[in-house]
């Protein structure tokens, strides 16, 4: 049976991943960062290694030595987590003195170029679990009125900026008022700022950055996502189509309705 590999952050991707590979046929190996992967993840994979935050040298070992060839990065890292927590081995810190800045993406882009010359390819995830990718349309919950829809257009705009300084990938507008962006804090966190400072009604809205690599860091949205509008007061999830990975998708939908959220696919 042919082996994949799974780098596991955290979030539900890296379970989704995990059984969509076993049900092809594949043999998971997974590696994965502590205090951010769920050990539960155990039960669904052939293999299980851990490593710290920054430990790139540890994941080649771990893959390596089980003949894995091509890998997949699934689920999150929290970005706090990565600036204080990280232990960078020798193979981390050649690929940082490289780089002009650690922004995600060129981080990112250069790990999986420090892989592949290992012998290690990193391919996407949803290459194997394609049913997660957010459809286009409306997609539950009420209809958008004309002035969501606005606010949608207006974050969308301001997230392709966010994107192209490769800073974040949400955006909460309200009424024509950018309310929140997402930086270091992580999308629930910029939810919450928004519900603080602009009270009930926001709109969320979540994209790809410009030019992004589809192999990592797609924007993510799920059940939790909308338990933090709930509490934030926000009323509106839009997502890019195609580009955005929707965990437990049809619990998300049924949640959305009962919420009277409204999830739009853009």
């Amino acid at each position: 049976m042919k082996a994949i590999g799974l780098i596991a952050g955290n979030g539900r991707l890296p379970f989704l991943f995990a059984e969509a590979a076993k049900a092809q046929g594949l043999v998971v190996h997974a590696v994965a960062f502590e205090g951010e992967a769920d050990d539960s993840l155990a039960r669904l994979v052939t293999t299980l290694s851990w490593v710290k935050v920054g430990q790139a040298d540890g994941i080649v070992s771990a893959l390596t030595k089980h003949g894995v060839t091509k890998a997949v990065m699934a689920g999150g890292i929290g970005r706090v987590r990565s600036l204080t927590q990280a232990r960078p081995d020798l193979g981390m810190l050649k690929i940082a003195a490289g780089l002009r800045s650690l922004r995600d993406d060129e981080l990112l882009r250069a790990v999986a170029k420090y892989f592949e010359s290992k012998g290690v390819q990193i391919v996407a995830p949803t290459d194997y679990v394609k049913s997660v990718l957010a459809g286009a349309g409306h997609l539950a919950g009420p209809e958008l009125t004309a002035q969501q829809r606005k606010d949608v257009e207006l974050g969308r705009e301001v997230a392709a900026a966010l994107g192209r300084a490769d800073v974040g990938q949400t955006v909460v507008v309200k009424d024509g008022v950018v309310l929140a962006v997402e930086a270091v804090e992580g999308t629930d966190e910029c939810i919450r700022r928004a519900g603080k400072f602009g009270g009930p009604g926001g709109v969320v809205v979540k994209r790809c950055k410009p030019n992004q690599d589809l192999r990592f860091d797609l924007p993510a949205a799920g059940p939790v996502t909308l338990e933090v509008m709930r509490e934030a007061g926000a009323k509106v999830l839009a997502v890019e189509a195609g580009k955005t990975v929707l965990l437990d998708a049809q619990l998300l939908f049924t949640d959305a309705a009962k919420l009277g959220f409204s999830v739009e696919g853009y």
